[in-house]
């Protein structure tokens, strides 16, 4: 039995997804006063008393207004009550009952689901009258809450859980996180949908429509996978909100939890300064990194074209030299079962180790042909290396004196493993350490 799916739904600014984080225990959907800000399903795990399900924040819906983008978050909502197992329909009770409110009441009775009249904002044992008012709506389930103070969270979380009860321990499943990176428009959630069929993530020609980072699972040729789909980048100067302040720092939170980052660069315009800094951060965290150029279908090509752009790439990009580069097509599916070929390679050289014996033997050689350097008339010995964690790999050096050992030295012995050992898509740590010699 899969985990269930418990969805949240009301109109905007009743508190959604403040009750969202606070019942999955972290700040992952924004929350901020304007109205319509949460604009995509959000998933994510609950764990409860041993129990576990997964929940749903969506886009606050304006049924009344008939412009293009609330459309489309009241389509993602559609989505949400069509995949869920229970609904919590949140409103405001310090505002009181609204007519937007019966109009989604009549909406979600027609779902068909089990529904739970979550009443938000009530953070006193005496409720206000406007509290009453909601019974109208003649729901028979109903909590009251206050999900910035967690004043009936509790009672809330033993409801959902008595009803669906699953135990997580019994489920032994690991998923390859992905993150998908890049900057506003370059068909980040254009991906996630081709591969999944169905519109999960808003696609609009609107820079940013995706401010959340929106986790999806997917499984393929029996491996599985969390798909990541990120706020798109913007340049600094152009990250004037705090709602824009708050999807820049998700995306490198995004970049935190992956095993894998995509990073999706439009081939009409080439390497960014903006695409240089989130693949920097990706480097910096020891994140395996695979660039995907999208887009290539629009391009007029000459024999040269690819190779022209990937040397462009390297130029800009030079400490992710590592970083293989794949051209596609998300429109069109051009290449797309390559680059999951690709994602399985750098999933399993990002866990590869070098036996001790092998990679001395190899540093042995290395060092007849390039010994190591001096200074001050004091030469570098390397008494041995040693791989010490993967995923990312990491190799200590034991030297005399790691003063003297220099970093264009490590990038001469980085060069001799990845000549001799498969590390494509992968940065490689290296720690040196003094040992005393004797002999």
């Amino acid at each position: 039995m899969p985990r269930p799916i418990i969805g949240i739904i009301g109109r905007p600014n009743v508190g959604k997804s403040t009750l969202f984080n606070k019942l999955v225990g972290k700040r992952l959907s924004i929350t901020e006063d304007t109205p319509g800000v949460t604009r995509d399903r959000l998933y994510s795990e609950v764990e409860w008393q041993n129990n576990s399900f997964v929940i749903i924040d969506t886009g606050g819906l304006e049924l009344d207004d008939s412009g293009n983008f609330t459309q489309a978050i009241e389509f993602q909502a559609d989505i949400a009550i069509e995949s869920s197992d229970l609904i919590l329909f949140v409103v405001d009770g310090k505002e009181g009952l609204t007519s937007l409110d019966e109009d989604i009441a009549t909406k979600l009775r027609r779902s068909g689901r089990e529904i739970i009249l979550v009443i938000n904002k009530v953070d006193t044992k005496d409720n206000p009258l406007t509290v009453y008012d909601f019974y109208t709506l003649g729901f028979e389930n109903v909590a009251i809450i206050s999900a910035e103070q967690s004043y009936g969270l509790g009672d809330l979380l033993d409801d959902i859980t008595h009803r669906f009860p699953y135990d997580k321990t019994k489920e032994d499943e690991e998923r390859l996180n992905i993150a998908i990176i890049g900057k506003p428009n370059v068909g980040k959630s254009s991906f996630v949908n081709s591969l999944l069929k169905e519109e999960r993530v808003i696609v609009s020609n609107i820079p940013g429509t995706t401010r959340d980072s929106i986790d999806t699972e997917y499984e393929r040729n029996g491996k599985k996978y969390n798909l990541i789909d990120t706020a798109g980048l913007r340049r600094q100067r152009s990250v004037d909100t705090r709602v824009e302040k708050f999807s820049v720092v998700r995306t490198y939170n995004a970049v935190d939890r992956s095993d894998i980052c995509l990073f999706f660069i439009d081939a009409s315009e080439g390497i960014t300064e903006q695409d240089s800094k989130v693949i920097g951060y990706a480097h910096n965290m020891n994140k395996a990194s695979i660039i995907v150029v999208n887009k290539w279908d629009l391009i007029e090509k000459n024999t040269h074209s690819m190779r022209n752009f990937e040397a462009e790439v390297r130029n800009n990009l030079g400490f992710a030299s590592y970083a293989p580069i794949i051209f596609v097509s998300v429109k069109t599916g051009q290449r797309i079962d390559k680059l999951f070929e690709i994602i399985e390679q750098v999933d399993e050289n990002y866990s590869f180790r070098v036996r001790t014996g092998v990679i001395n033997s190899l540093l042995r050689d290395a060092m007849l042909v390039n010994p190591p350097p001096t200074k001050k008339g004091k030469r570098l010995k390397i008494f041995y290396i040693s791989q010490v964690t993967t995923r990312p790999p990491k190799f200590l050096i034991y030297v005399n004196d790691k003063e003297l050992l220099h970093f264009s030295y490590v990038r001469f012995i980085e060069n001799k493993i990845r000549e001799n050992f498969n590390f494509e898509g992968v940065p490689i740590q290296f720690e040196a350490r003094n040992r005393e010699f004797n002999g």
